[in-house]
């Protein structure tokens, strides 16, 4: 940070599965952890996911100080408090009890101490309604799961954010090896689930209606577009896909086909009945794999990819960076 207390002490609300990942993620960075949850065996499964997650992690990195000695548990929220100069807040998606929440951390905290949500849904303008006193420190910091592997941080603010938070959460989270993205206005599910919800629109309708089962449609998702997806996003690919005229050429040659591809789309409503086919189809994709040998396939692929985009951004600054002759 610029001309503020460098955010050194993380404290985070609510230790379930996001929770849990963001504490991991804080370790690996040489971060300081105080974590707080009231759930039964919460400190428990927390550290049982943190040293599940170290190996991982020691793959991709450690930075200078990185250790499982700086996680500590309390199950009081004053506690863990104290001293923190950021909070990771994982609490239910109930605005109430964010409200209530929250205006217990804006009387417990000093005013330079930034409360970040975790928040998928709701928005930052009804929550930080609970912290009458300082709700300009108030922001969504939206990872995206797993935080401890996906870099992605969604940063949107509320009516009464301050350009400084922004600011501030942005260069911190950004420090730390996250890829933010700043939202410039407030939308239910903000940017990534959107797109994720856009594209699930169109997969269940294809499954429900018998054009294709899940084992093929995921097929055609991650060994067509998902491959590209994984390298560069929508815009850019759809410039590449004007060739030498780039995007332009792209809508030239392609606005036609896709504005009448958008007319035959499904919206699908997922009664019991519809459900059903989706979870059947489902099963019979998955077959005889457990989640957790699943989970195992998807994070041993991502930190292939992970491995790979590193390696890639360090040789393009090296290149940026070179001397010339």
């Amino acid at each position: 940070m610029t001309d503020t207390k460098p955010i050194r002490r993380i404290a985070i609300i609510g230790t379930g599965v996001i929770g849990a990942s963001w504490a991991a993620l804080f370790l690996a960075r040489g971060l300081h952890v105080v974590a707080t949850d009231i759930a039964p065996n919460a400190e428990a499964s927390l550290r049982k996911f943190v040293e599940s997650a170290w190996p991982a992690l020691t793959r991709l990195g450690l930075s200078p100080g990185a250790s499982l000695t700086n996680l500590t548990f309390t199950p009081v929220l004053e506690q863990a408090l104290v001293g923190a100069d950021l909070v990771q807040e994982n609490g239910p998606e109930r605005i109430d009890f964010k409200q209530k929440l929250y205006g217990q951390l804006d009387a417990l905290l000093p005013a330079d101490v930034i409360i970040a949500s975790s928040s998928s849904g709701l928005t930052m303008s009804e929550i930080q309604k609970g912290a009458a006193a300082h709700p300009e420190r108030c922001v969504i910091a939206h990872p995206f799961n797993p935080p401890h592997l996906i870099p992605l941080v969604e940063i949107v603010g509320g009516a009464t954010t301050s350009g400084e938070t922004i600011r501030r959460v942005d260069e911190f989270y950004t420090s730390i090896g996250q890829r933010t993205v700043r939202v410039n206005k407030e939308m239910p599910g903000h940017v990534a689930n959107r797109l994720q919800a856009a594209l699930a629109r169109e997969v269940y309708y294809l499954v429900t209606e018998g054009v294709v089962s899940a084992a093929d449609v995921d097929t055609a998702l991650c060994w067509g577009p998902g491959l590209r997806w994984g390298l560069m996003g929508n815009m850019m690919l759809n410039h590449l896909g004007g060739g030498p005229g780039g995007i332009e050429h792209f809508f030239q040659q392609f606005s036609g086909p896709m504005m009448a591809w958008w007319k035959t789309l499904g919206a699908p409503v997922l009664t019991p009945e519809v459900q059903k086919t989706l979870i059947d189809s489902v099963h019979a994709e998955v077959g005889s794999r457990s989640i957790e040998e699943l989970e195992a396939e998807r994070d041993a692929l991502l930190l292939g990819l992970l491995e790979l985009r590193h390696e890639v951004s360090r040789s393009n600054q090296t290149k940026s960076i070179a001397p010339v002759v």
